[in-house]
């Protein structure tokens, strides 16, 4: 079973059936067919944001053509020409709808499996709805094969939702951290409607109840939504369990609850008043408490608003201004098309060894309990990366029957040429402290000994997740209930 040689890393889960019992906007209800959700499927296939498997296989492109907003959020300051931080509102230089367009056209012949192209700011889509819209026109006419997708605050999208259907524009995100007005004003100091600002409650009602309607008549023109909401720890974390209620009965598709970026060189009000991000464990129990009622996402990287590539890359310096202007577009429908039936073939073989894996007989005794392994992966379902050269880990929980993804860690790069590498071991030892063991392809004495110091096992494999994570299980079992 070997990639495609598109230069792309592939997913070690494959993708659940969409669940029918969780009616979304794509009008799935408790009554839906498996035609309904094999459509559904279709729908996210090659979405990396709205398929988990999918986003080891295609990449986005986000373009940074809207920079005004109209509203304030605590947790937001959209800055420019910061090539170093990788969170939403953030970017290098804004584009006009024309070099958006010349830019979609140029990655898109140079990376055959970008398949969405987004717009997600630096401000808000719809408080610049004919950049935006212009931008999507110009996509369209040239590349009928990419989607087209876009993030918004949800204050303006009543207003545009024909125009939306009528792009066919299938995807839509809004952020809604709240459905109590008391909690939103301490998230949103203002809103700006209709040339009017308004300041504390009094805005955030109206943007509460501009989300609902724009929900609920998404749900009406079919067009797939997804839910960000940011936890903030003392402010809407207990409240998320009753956003996601409420968004599931007004038709969203999935729900990303995503954790607070804090930190005072931000800017950000939250950064400079002290407000925490939640810690992993904090974020997991809070999707686990959401997950009974509708699909949740778990693989978000909170992507800047000029990203490009896979998720959990940033490949936007590689493409900017002066550089991809002065490419010439190399789009090429059938070349994509061929690129794209090569991924499709190996995420079938993925599936069938990943179902083989799941024949195996391995046992454990009755109420063992479920623990979390880290995984340094490039891809393709496999431990296939050394400890030291890995950007993040990805989080996997395993009870001896089953190997589910909850999450990615962040950390920094371990091999430094030697500077600086003992801190580092130290931060990444604290990203993954919760996990019983971390699956390697490769390390060294020196980080092996102390991460067992620490009571993280190493592993070292060349193995599918699935199969390695189940092997260990059983083995940790025997040795820790036995």
């Amino acid at each position: 079973m070997t990639p495609p040689s598109t230069g792309l890393v592939t997913s070690p889960i494959t993708e659940t059936t969409i669940e029918a019992k969780s009616s979304g906007c794509g009008g799935c209800s408790s009554s839906a067919t498996g035609e309904m959700d094999e459509k559904l499927q279709q729908r996210i296939a090659k979405h990396p944001c709205y398929s988990e498997e999918a986003h080891h296989h295609y990449a986005r492109l986000h373009v940074a053509v809207a920079p005004a907003c109209n509203i304030q959020c605590n947790y937001c300051n959209r800055k420019y020409d910061c090539a170093n931080e990788s969170r939403p509102g953030v970017v290098s230089e804004l584009l006009t709808p024309e070099e958006a367009a010349h830019k979609v056209l140029v990655i898109a012949g140079k990376i055959p499996q970008l398949t969405v192209l987004g717009i997600a700011g630096p401000g808000d889509p719809l408080a610049n709805p004919e950049r935006t819209f212009r931008t999507f026109e110009l996509v369209a006419e040239k590349a009928p094969d990419i989607k087209l997708c876009l993030s918004t605050n949800g204050l303006m999208l009543p207003e545009y939702i024909d125009r939306i259907k009528q792009l066919n524009i299938d995807h839509v995100t809004i952020t809604i951290n709240m459905v109590d007005p008391e909690i939103g004003a301490k998230i949103y100091p203002w809103v700006h409607y209709k040339r009017k600002r308004y300041r504390g409650i009094e805005g955030v009602r109206i943007l509460h109840e501009k989300q609902m309607e724009g929900l609920q008549a998404l749900k009406e023109a079919d067009i797939l939504c997804k839910v960000n909401s940011v936890m903030i720890p003392g402010i809407n974390d207990e409240h998320l369990v009753e956003v996601n209620k409420v968004i599931r009965s007004h038709g969203a598709f999935l729900h990303n609850i995503m954790p607070l970026i804090s930190a005072p060189e931000h800017g950000t009000h939250f950064g400079l008043t002290g407000q925490r991000g939640p810690t992993p464990k904090e974020l997991k129990a809070v999707q686990d408490s959401c997950a009974g009622n509708m699909k949740m996402m778990r693989h978000c990287r909170q992507c800047r608003a000029d990203a490009v590539g896979l998720l959990g890359e940033d490949r936007s310096q590689e493409f900017t201004k002066d550089k991809f202007m002065a490419m010439a577009p190399e789009y090429d429908l059938a070349q994509r098309q061929e690129v794209h039936a090569g991924i499709e073939k190996f995420r079938e073989e993925l599936k069938a060894a990943k179902q083989a894996v799941e024949m195996l007989h391995i046992t454990s005794p009755q109420n063992a309990p479920k623990i979390l392994v880290a995984v340094a992966t490039k891809g393709g379902g496999l431990v296939n990366q050394h400890f030291g050269h890995a950007k993040e880990f990805q989080v996997y929980e395993v009870d001896g029957k089953e190997v589910r993804f909850i999450g990615h860690r962040k950390i920094d790069h371990y091999c430094q040429g030697g500077y600086g590498e003992t801190a580092t071991l130290e931060n990444i030892i604290a990203a993954i402290a919760d996990c019983k063991a971390v699956f390697v392809a490769k390390i060294g004495d020196c980080p092996k000994e102390k991460l067992h110091a620490a009571g993280i096992q190493t592993v070292e494999t060349y193995d599918m997740i699935d199969k390695a994570a189940l092997e260990y299980y059983q083995q940790y079992v025997q040795e820790t209930v036995s």
